[in-house]
């Protein structure tokens, strides 16, 4: 027992304070990552999350340009130019902009970029997220959401199908859901009263007729984001076309829009970044040039056959 005794009472060696620390270093770093990982698996944004990560620039955007420039002017050029234009209720950024056209023409990524080039802080709300079953929760959240939108400012809050969520009232409507409406909106025009506050309400919809008047007098600032392509007519003119011909019409518009290029800028000016976009008539004309092939080779079929 004495022998006992002594080993506990003896001061540690070095080598044991080591291997102590190096334990209890690896256990923590375990317990840290373990926990972390439970977090992120049970976390319900984490898709939203990874979303917000990724960013997004006018240079991913093609097609769009007298779009970009009206936002480049009357959205992000107010909030960069702040101290320039504090004194001007006039020429405040609008609190509210509608992006409206059809389903997959870039609206979404026009805001995410509009957000980031203007330095602004990107709130992708979802309607889902208003929603709540107990009495009067809904117009907390929107409260919040707002509250949130104020103290990160500059900031977007950006609502994606917005024909879903503030679409025409009527008397059919849930009681909840006008209460909800009606919240969001005061919340709305409360950002007017502040002309100093930079948030804006940025929406997309593919359907416009279906928004609310009141949400329409909201967002003075409307954009239609149109398909600079007519896929329907390129269908029709490439009817019968297999798919290594629909590839090789592809990639003769593009080297169409390479070849302009290089035409019109000398060496020491290449940039690969000012390469026009496909637009219809590149695509008119590889369409056409693709035919002539087609037919040419249909006539050398002809000629062997003749000539067996």
């Amino acid at each position: 027992s004495m022998v006992h005794a002594e080993a506990f009472s003896r001061p540690l060696s070095w080598n044991e304070v080591v291997g102590l620390i190096f334990r209890l270093t690896i256990f923590g770093a375990v317990t840290y990552f373990t926990i972390k990982w439970m977090v992120d698996a049970i976390d319900p944004t984490r898709k939203q999350k990874v979303e917000a990560q990724k960013q997004v620039t006018w240079s991913d955007i093609a097609g769009l340009d007298d779009v970009i420039m009206d936002l480049k002017d009357i959205v992000i050029l107010p909030i960069k130019k702040k101290h320039l234009l504090e004194n001007s209720r006039l020429l405040q950024p609008p609190k509210g902009v509608l992006l409206y056209g059809p389903p997959g023409c870039g609206k979404t990524l026009i805001a995410k970029a509009t957000a980031k080039e203007a330095g602004c802080q990107f709130i992708n709300l979802q309607p889902s997220m208003l929603t709540d079953k107990w009495y009067g929760e809904s117009q907390k959240l929107a409260a919040a959401v707002f509250s949130l939108a104020i103290k990160l400012q500059p900031s977007i809050i950006f609502i994606d199908e917005i024909d879903s969520f503030l679409r025409n009232r009527s008397s059919s409507d849930h009681e909840a859901t006008a209460m909800m409406k009606a919240q969001f909106m005061s919340l709305w025009d409360g950002l007017d009263t502040d002309h100093s506050c930079q948030v804006i309400v940025m929406g997309a919809t593919n359907r416009p007729q279906d928004l609310d008047s009141a949400i329409m007098r909201r967002m003075p600032t409307r954009f239609h984001i149109n398909k600079h392509v007519d896929l329907l007519e390129v269908a029709q003119e490439t009817d019968g076309f297999s798919g290594s011909d629909l590839k090789e019409m592809c990639r003769d518009a593009a080297l169409l829009c390479v070849r302009e290029y290089v035409n019109s800028t000398s060496e020491e000016s290449h940039d690969e970044d000012e390469i026009q976009p496909v637009q219809q008539q590149d695509l008119h004309r590889a369409v056409e040039k693709m035919k002539k092939s087609k037919d040419a080779a249909f006539q050398n079929v002809l000629t062997h056959v003749c000539l067996d």
